[in-house]
């Protein structure tokens, strides 16, 4: 019997051994700490139960804060694009996961009423911004801006919503925005908008994993994750996550690599931006 139940041992999967630790899962804050925990939560509960983990979110007050945190490598999990910048790159996060959602462009945004109908409309206008460490929400956009010549004053919201808060009640006329997050906000509260610019693509934010995890973590949460879209469960989960922030399909993530995210890494060695915080 003894040797029986030993036997039984190895052969059990190492779950009841990974849950023995708790792992970081730090989101870069786009929408309000609420919002964020709403879509995440559920998601990471079924990921930790399917990988055998316990992953616990963690939200910073402002994209500022958790570029912050990244570069001091805080996170063991993270979802941010904040891991290309240069100062960031030497803490050694990997991309693990890649969303299947459509590529991510930086837009330069008004109300569809607005006076504004052309970017050189906004010289001398106040143009509003996420956080000076928002990937697509400011330096993919200010980089253009400066080399149209284009004079303005910035002004910071935070967060992604946050700034687009601030153009829907009329405090700025315009807006750098992440496509995708203004397409979704606009949807939830109800509000037109144009787009005076947008940029060159680049793949929606990554799940990346800091080198301190163990490999056999690493696989069992990359293996949850993109074993989503292929059980009922994890496709419902993703429905209702998806639902809270207006989100539209695809949902869900699929193995990735630090290759896929080549023309971000690109863009920071060659842009005229020197303020990224």
């Amino acid at each position: 019997m003894k040797r029986a139940l030993l036997l039984l041992a190895l052969l059990l999967p190492s779950a009841a051994i990974l849950a023995a630790d708790t792992y970081s899962f730090g989101v870069l804050p786009q929408r309000s700490a609420v919002l964020t925990a709403e879509y995440w939560n559920p998601i990471l509960d079924y990921v930790s139960r399917k990988a055998g983990v316990d992953l616990k979110l963690k939200i910073a007050r402002t994209g500022t804060e958790s570029s912050a945190a990244v570069m001091r490598g805080e996170y063991d999990f993270i979802y941010s694009n904040h891991i290309f910048r240069p100062e960031i790159v030497p803490q050694g996060y990997q991309v693990i996961l890649r969303p299947r959602e459509d590529a991510i462009k930086g837009q330069i945004v008004t109300l569809e009423d607005s006076p504004i109908l052309k970017l050189e409309d906004l010289n001398g206008r106040e143009i509003g911004f996420p956080s000076k460490s928002a990937f697509v929400g400011y330096t993919v956009p200010m980089d253009h801006l400066l080399r149209s010549g284009i004079r303005f004053t910035p002004v910071f919201g935070g967060n992604q919503e946050g700034i687009m808060g601030q153009l829907r009640a009329g405090k700025v006329l315009a807006a750098g925005v992440n496509n995708l997050v203004m397409q979704s906000y606009a949807a939830r509260v109800g509000i037109r908008y144009r787009v005076l610019w947008e940029s060159p693509p680049y793949n929606n934010l990554p799940i990346a994993v800091h080198p301190r995890v163990p490999k056999a973590v690493v696989l069992a949460v990359r293996n949850a994750f993109a074993g989503m879209n292929d059980d009922a469960e994890g496709v419902r989960v993703l429905a209702s996550s998806a639902d809270v922030i207006h989100q539209k399909p695809p949902f869900g993530f699929l193995p990735g690599n630090q290759g896929d995210y080549r023309n971000n890494l690109e863009f920071y060695r060659h842009t005229v931006v020197k303020d990224i915080e």
